[in-house]
């Protein structure tokens, strides 16, 4: 008589792996992409509407389709007619601003981030709160001190004005990235006869251009969309951002639709060409000081 030995249980997966092959099941990676295509339109859907309603034939939004088979280019032609200055206006002021507020704020991050200052906890908690002042106060200070010295109506002055907007938020970008930089190639450099400028301009600075680049953009974008500071400091219309200029064409009886549209789609031009050609430093730039 021969006997069967029993057969072994047949290997069943444990609790530890069962959410791993789910979680990597060609079914719930195709749910994630078919979410994440369907967020990405929701998010895209006004640009894509932007576009298609500056093709309306009319000038009416409202008769705007959804696939434009019959577009007007007219809209397209009265916004660079009317807002070609206005463009090379926010332009030479955004660039400006940009410049401006990374001329400040290098030198100050670096000096927060390498150097023992004394108190320089409190300089930092105040420069974040300035973020925190609502625009129109400021914008308010700023027009009692411009008429006073005839900034008013000026590109300089909307140069300064939106350079505040810039400065406080690339003192933190910068000064995050420099705080991880070792303190011990600025003294190697000191030590070969290096002052601290020279330092500073021949080795921190190149080392630094992703958050010199991140904080850049950022600050030229806060002036390119300026609006507040522009109706506030600008009074007449020979210096008239686009932002001002988009808003010349809402009227109380009528509004070109079109045009507006039109020149919101040109406005937006240099700012997506701007991240998708720095897109790389920007990410390296906003984690640079991430980790120490």
């Amino acid at each position: 008589m021969t006997t069967t030995a029993p057969a072994s249980p047949a290997p069943t997966l444990t609790a530890r792996h069962r959410p791993a092959l789910s979680r990597n099941s060609p079914l719930r990676r195709g749910i994630r992409t078919a979410v994440g295509i369907v967020l990405v339109a929701i998010m895209l859907f006004p640009v894509y509407w932007m576009v298609s309603a500056s093709l309306a034939p009319g000038g009416n939004s409202l008769n705007a389709q959804l696939i434009p088979l019959d577009p007007d280019l007219g809209g397209y032609a009265r916004a660079i007619a009317d807002q070609g200055r206005n463009l090379v206006t926010s332009l030479i002021v955004a660039v400006g601003a940009a410049v401006l507020a990374l001329v400040i704020a290098t030198p100050c991050a670096y000096a927060l981030a390498q150097f023992p200052v004394r108190g320089s906890g409190v300089l930092l908690f105040v420069v974040l709160i300035s973020q925190m002042i609502p625009g129109i106060v400021i914008a308010n200070a700023l027009y009692t001190a411009y008429n006073q010295m005839g900034l008013l109506n000026t590109v300089p002055g909307l140069i300064l004005a939106d350079a505040t907007l810039g400065i406080p938020f690339s003192i933190l970008i910068i000064r995050a990235f420099m705080e991880s930089f070792p303190k011990e190639i600025v003294e190697a450099a000191q030590i070969d006869g290096c002052g601290h400028v020279r330092a500073f301009w021949s080795i921190v600075l190149p080392v630094s251009v992703n958050a010199l680049i991140t904080a850049g953009i950022f600050s030229f974008l806060f002036a390119w969309s300026d609006f507040l500071m522009a109706l506030t400091l600008t009074t007449g219309q020979t210096i008239r951002p686009v932002t001002l200029g988009l808003y010349d064409y809402i009227g109380a009886n009528s509004t070109e639709w079109s045009a507006v549209m039109a020149t919101a789609v040109i406005a937006s031009v240099p700012a997506v060409v701007l991240m998708i050609a720095a897109q790389k430093h920007i990410a390296a730039g906003a984690t640079g000081g991430a980790v120490k």
